[in-house]
């Protein structure tokens, strides 16, 4: 077979970057280079982090060396890491056209957590889906109204253009560039290797149910807790409002406006993840299914295909 020349990746650094959202991406991407090395294959891919600056301090203190910020040739995938240095940043016009330019030469651009803010002010999200930290998601979507923002996903593609959500989540998307490049079986050794024995799909939540649902305040705490221990049991909203020691009515208002979602959805989104976590510890779907409450596996398949994108198999199958 001919040789096919390594794909080049570019990891866009500056001052205060967060040092995961860097190193990251950059060891699954090796990870998949030390893997072909052993099966005597080529590097599928040559490996840069780029700044304006030779040597860039991340907000950890570690100092990394950068090559100069590349002027000619072409580059397969640019990627833009994030950090609280992406303010300054996103302020440095200079870096910005030369990201907006360089972005014109790639197959395609990326970001890791808040480097979708360095996207965004370079105007190459304008119509896309995109995402990024959870807790930077009120602040982008002020800044920027023509970006179709999703705050749940871990990762979002859309066209060209990937984003990812905060810090490890440039990992799975890594790993997704790589089975997209590669092969499922290509990245599932670099999840390995990596020991991140969880190569999660992009449409999974940035964080789980539990606690998200501790956003709305100590007040339903127990009763979650009491939902998570009894998920087939009697969980709806009369045995609920008991548990909590309210009327159904009020029960049902005022657990609305702490968590922002009705006791049904919550319900759906506490099974869903206890059921998943039990898939990705080898539990069969009608197991988990039976053990969540769903009552069927084609009720587990809706609630699956509504929050995750995938059904129960399909989600199994991503870790067997």
């Amino acid at each position: 077979m001919p040789n096919v020349p390594p794909r080049r990746i570019e990891i866009l650094a500056f001052p205060n970057v967060q040092l995961l959202d860097v190193a990251g991406p950059l060891q699954v991407f090796a990870s998949a280079n030390d893997l072909a090395a052993r099966g005597r294959g080529g590097a599928p891919y040559e490996l840069s982090v780029v700044a304006k600056d030779a040597m860039v301090t991340a907000s950890a203190g570690l100092q990394m060396a950068a090559q100069p910020l590349p002027r000619g040739g072409t580059v397969d995938t640019l990627i833009a890491a994030g950090g609280w240095g992406v303010n300054e940043a996103c302020r440095d016009g200079e870096l910005i056209s030369w990201f907006s330019q360089r972005a014109e030469n790639a197959r395609r651009i990326a970001s890791v957590c808040s480097g979708a803010f360095l996207l965004a002010t370079a105007g190459l999200l304008d119509g896309k889906r995109a995402v990024t930290h959870w807790q930077r998601c009120g602040e982008f979507a002020q800044r920027f109204p023509k970006v179709r923002l999703d705050p749940d996903p871990i990762f979002v593609n859309d066209g060209n253009v990937w984003t990812s959500a905060g810090i490890t989540a440039g990992i799975d998307l890594a790993l997704a560039l790589v089975e997209m490049d590669l092969g499922r079986e290509a990245a599932l050794a670099v999840a390995r290797q990596l020991v991140v024995f969880l190569k999660r799909p992009g449409g999974q939540a940035q964080f789980s149910a539990a606690l998200s649902l501790q956003e709305g305040g100590e007040r339903f705490d127990r009763l979650h807790a009491w939902i998570m221990e009894n998920l087939r049991g009697d969980l709806s909203v009369p045995s609920l409002a008991e548990q909590a020691n309210m009327s159904a009515r009020s029960f049902s208002r005022h657990y609305q406006q702490k968590t922002g979602r009705s006791p049904a959805r919550a319900i759906d989104q506490i099974r869903v993840e206890a059921a998943r976590r039990m898939l990705e510890e080898g539990s069969s779907v009608a197991s988990a299914a039976f053990r969540c409450g769903f009552g069927s596996q084609e009720t587990m398949r809706r609630s699956f295909l509504r929050l995750l994108g995938a059904s129960p198999q399909d989600y199994r199958q991503r870790f067997y």
